[in-house]
């Protein structure tokens, strides 16, 4: 088990070597031989140019044998550190020429991790949701390892568990057996983590008794806001090497950015959320409402809108304190919430005010969607949480050829009569009384018994 490193360093490598050797042999290697040849030739022309001088000079040093025997004797002798000076100069070039061989690989393989990264980096500013930078992550983890079992495990929502939310294009999970975070030596440790050998003594003890046998593997963890709340995985068959050279590097840049993105697109999310969402309840604030309500107005969509206000809120909060106030506030809205349907639209309009669009809703309907609101209020008020409260409802057909501040007008009309008419009860427009029948005529007393006729008048 080792850390990837973070900067590479030159390294030789026996390949460098053996490119370097043939290169050089292929370029200046017949000049070397030659240069050995002449020198040796050069020599034995040089002691028999001597002969012919000395046995001129003086012939009494004996015959042209004797003579001839010295100059081949100088010959072989000369050669001998001609060709250890060509032999050192030889693997001078080679050592030379490895080290820039070397030196180029690397400054290739950066070269492309700083292309991968900018890359990688207008990939990721394109994406407008967690979804879409997943998605990126994938066909990311398709190029940094192709046709190689990987994957990203992020932590949910509590934190506890690890969910894989990524896998590479073409190849199948790795199937990493952590659960948590914590359980991983790579978010643990805060450091990318190379396993050669699943079966080395301090390799992962998740890697081992895999249904696809030994493998190598790298681990890398993603941070997000400064928190190590997953990994990327990446497997393969074994080797001294798990990945291809440079890929570890690349799974770093990858694993950054992706939590990096992640952890902008949950603020922003998050910010939006805060923006549009009342802080109280978590219900759309009263500016998010209407642009959902125009858009439902563009679309023709036809809705029934509701107005609520809970009954006698000031003495409650004079009574048992804001505390309390705020709970029925929450106790309220987690009533609405429980009635309508996933794309109903709730909101706190202001104050112990509500508002609600139900979308494809007629009056009918949306004044049994009421009623059934009032009895689990009254269930709730039950529980103890709060003292006992009610709350009254103005319902109204929403026209398209009205304006929206008329519907809301009428609305308001409509639970101003609720109250007026003894609170806790549902109240439609009078366009649409007359098609109530028994269910709006009697406010609902037929279906669920008021609140007030159990715990008194608020």
């Amino acid at each position: 088990m080792t850390p990837a490193p973070t900067e590479r360093a030159l390294i030789v490598t026996d390949q460098d070597r053996a490119d370097a050797r043939a290169e050089l042999y292929a370029t200046s290697a017949p000049l070397v031989r030659w240069a050995i040849v002449g020198s040796v030739l050069l020599v034995g022309l040089s002691s028999l140019v001597g002969w012919w001088v000395i046995d001129a000079v003086a012939p009494e040093l004996g015959g042209g044998l004797q003579v001839l025997a010295a100059a081949l004797i100088a010959a072989v002798t000369a050669a001998l550190p001609l060709t250890i000076v060509a032999h050192l100069a030889n693997s001078k070039g080679i050592d030379t020429n490895a080290e820039q061989l070397a030196r180029d690989r690397l400054m290739h393989v950066a070269s492309e991790r700083r292309e991968f990264e900018t890359r990688l980096a207008n990939a990721l500013e394109m994406t407008d949701s967690e979804h879409d930078a997943l998605a990126a992550t994938e066909r990311a983890l398709g190029h940094v390892v192709p046709d190689t079992p990987a994957e990203l495990l992020l932590a949910d929502n509590s934190h506890a568990h690890l969910v894989r939310v990524a896998i590479s294009n073409g190849a199948e999970a790795p199937g990493c057996g952590v659960d948590s975070p914590q359980g991983c030596v790579a978010a643990r440790r805060g450091q990318t983590m190379v396993f050669p050998d699943s079966e080395a003594l301090d390799a992962c003890p998740k890697l081992r008794d895999r249904p696809s046998g030994a493998c190598a593997a790298v681990c890398v963890p993603v941070s997000i806001m400064g928190r190590a709340v997953g990994v990327l995985h990446v497997t393969n068959g074994g080797g001294d090497e798990p990945v291809r050279d440079g890929a570890a590097e690349e799974l770093q840049v990858l694993a950054n950015q992706v939590g990096n993105r992640i952890g902008m697109l949950r603020v922003m999310a998050e910010t939006q959320l805060q923006a549009s969402t009342d802080g109280l309840t978590g219900l759309l604030n009263r500016r998010s409402f209407e642009n959902k309500v125009r858009g439902l107005r563009r679309q023709g969509s036809i809705f029934a809108l509701v107005m609520a206000d809970l009954d006698h809120f000031k003495q409650l909060n004079d009574t048992y304190g804001h505390d309390a106030g705020d709970r029925a506030l929450r106790i309220f809205s987690e009533t609405l919430r429980s009635v309508v349907r996933p794309d109903d639209v709730v909101c706190r309009y202001g104050g112990e005010e509500f508002a609600m669009v139900l979308p494809d809703c007629t009056v009918d309907k949306a004044v049994e969607v009421m009623e059934r609101a009032r009895s689990e209020l009254l269930a709730a008020g039950n529980r103890g949480d709060t003292p006992p409260f009610t709350a009254s409802f103005g319902v109204v057909g929403g026209e398209l050829d009205e304006e929206f501040e008329g519907l809301v007008a009428r609305a308001d009309t409509a639970l101003y009569r609720a109250k007026n008419e003894g609170r806790n009860r549902v109240i439609v427009d009078g366009r649409h009384s007359a098609n109530l029948g028994p269910l709006f005529a009697t406010n609902g007393k037929a279906a669920v018994p008021h609140v007030e006729d159990e715990v008194g008048a608020a």
